[in-house]
């Protein structure tokens, strides 16, 4: 077994604190700009796009997945106490309430612009956001939170801050997973060099994310009490809308092919 008790605190100075889970939140942004910076250089778009598109991956990615969280997981505490919604310092982010957001704020930073499509972005957007998902499951590794079931598995994580008991590191199952995921669509553009139906990575980003997603929360810890009535949970129902839209993506009818100019 494995006897985690890691500090999620990385050092103080004064009252600041920076934190594992802040830092891995903060490279996944940093490494995500410089990908997308080297595809929008090699597709001939401009350095603004790009900056601007920073910023509403940001907004979208932080406040849908606070959204996601406190009305997916908690709806009758904070719309009784919409204030505590505001801090996001509290912490608790949903991923799906990411989804979401990004989602909502491609579509709004696409409509201003013609020579971008919504589906042409996202196909891009996706290799980011499954490299983001492994350093977020990384940080919830190290504020030993998102725990999965007991288990009498060799590789079983005794979490110290919460209990002596074994369990499933679920944390590590999903970064291992969307850390291999981002290997594979990231592949898939240069060695087709940008040569695809528009849609494919977003559809295969969709399909291996939330079935990957759907089959791991069987080996999770509910996040809320509600969800323990529930035959299937709250993470795994919010997942098969994802792979559906996925694998409509994939099997649409669309000749359109995406060529770099």
């Amino acid at each position: 077994m494995i006897h985690w008790d890691i500090s999620p605190d990385i050092f103080s100075l004064g009252p600041i604190t920076i934190r594992w889970y802040g830092l891995l939140f903060a490279l996944s942004f940093l490494i995500g700009y410089q990908i997308m910076s080297v595809i929008f250089s090699k597709e001939h778009k401009s350095e603004r796009d790009l900056n601007d598109l920073v910023w509403y991956m940001i907004l979208g990615t932080v406040l849908g997945a606070r959204l996601g969280h406190c009305l997916f997981y908690n709806p009758g505490y904070y719309l009784s106490h919409p204030i505590e919604i505001l801090e996001i310092w509290k912490g608790g982010l949903a991923s799906h309430g990411a989804a979401i957001g990004i989602l909502t704020a491609i579509y709004i930073y696409v409509r201003k612009r013609k020579d971008i499509s919504f589906l042409w972005i996202m196909d891009r957007i996706v290799i980011t956001v499954a490299l983001a998902g492994f350093f977020i499951r990384m940080g919830n590794l190290f504020n030993s939170e998102i725990i999965g079931k007991p288990t009498n598995a060799n590789w079983g994580f005794v979490f110290a801050s919460i209990d002596n008991v074994p369990r499933h590191p679920a944390q590590l199952y999903e970064a291992i997973a969307y850390l291999i995921i981002f290997f594979f669509i990231f592949a898939i553009y240069f060695k087709t060099d940008g040569k695809f139906k528009e849609g494919l990575i977003f559809g295969l980003f969709l399909i291996l994310i939330f079935t990957f997603r759907f089959f791991v929360e069987f080996l999770k810890e509910n996040q809320s009490l509600f969800e323990e009535k529930m035959f299937l949970n709250m993470g795994q129902l919010l997942s098969i809308p994802f792979v559906l839209f996925g694998i409509y993506l994939l099997f649409r009818k669309s000749k359109k092919v995406i060529r770099i100019k």
